[in-house]
C-alpha cells in the first residue's frame, strides 16, 4: 500500500479503472467459458470500451512521472467506462423488450425475401439472440449489471478526478 500512496492520483485512480474493468471483463469470460453462456452480439460490444479502459488505466498508472498524462488516461479510461455502460442500458433495454435491438442480433426474420434469400439469410444467422435474458440476479440481467457496475466506477473515478483538479487549483 504504501507504494500505491507514492502514485499521484490519476495514476491511482488509472490503476483502479484497470481493475475494476478487468473485474468485470473476467466476469464475463467467466460466465462464458465456465458457465457457457454464450454472447451475442451487444455483449461483445460491451468488452471493448472495458479493453480500453484497461489499456488506459495501465497508461495512467505507468505515467506517475507526469501526472497530466496520467489524467488525460484516466479521463479516457472514464469515457470508455461510461461508453459500456450506456451500451449496457442499451443491451438491458433490449432484453426487457423496452425498445427494438438491431436486426442482426434480435432473431427477427425480414419480410420479402425470396426463397433463395431467405435460406441464406437463415444459414449466415446468428444462433445468440440479444433480447433474451439469459442470466440475472436480483431481475437485473448481466448487461444492467455491467451498465450499474461500470456508471458506478465512472462515478467513482470521476469524483476522485475532481477533488484532484481542485486541490491543484
Amino acid at each position: 500500500m504504501a507504494a500505491l500512496d507514492r502514485l499521484p492520483l490519476p495514476s491511482q485512480l488509472g490503476l483502479l479503472a484497470a481493475l475494476g474493468s478487468g473485474a468485470l471483463l473476467g466476469g464475463a469470460l467467466y460466465f462464458q467459458y465456465v458457465m457457457g453462456l454464450a454472447p451475442c452480439e451487444m455483449c461483445h460490444w460491451q468488452r471493448w470500451p472495458h479493453i480500453v479502459a484497461i489499456a488506459a488505466g495501465l497508461l495512467a498508472a505507468a505515467s506517475f512521472a507526469w501526472p497530466r498524462l496520467a489524467l488525460v488516461f484516466a479521463l479516457t479510461a472514464i469515457t470508455a467506462l461510461i461508453v459500456t455502460s450506456a451500451l449496457g442500458v442499451f443491451h438491458a433495454g433490449v432484453e426487457y423488450h423496452w425498445w427494438q435491438g438491431p436486426q442482426a442480433c434480435a432473431g427477427n426474420i425480414p419480410r420479402g425475401l425470396s426463397t433463395e434469400q431467405l435460406k441464406k439469410y437463415l444459414f449466415g444467422a446468428k444462433m445468440v439472440r440479444c433480447d433474451e435474458t439469459v442470466w440475472s440476479l436480483w431481475g437485473l440481467s448481466m448487461a444492467g449489471w455491467n451498465a450499474l457496475l461500470s456508471a458506478t466506477l465512472a462515478f467513482v473515478l470521476a469524483t476522485g478526478v475532481a477533488g484532484w483538479v481542485r486541490t491543484r487549483k
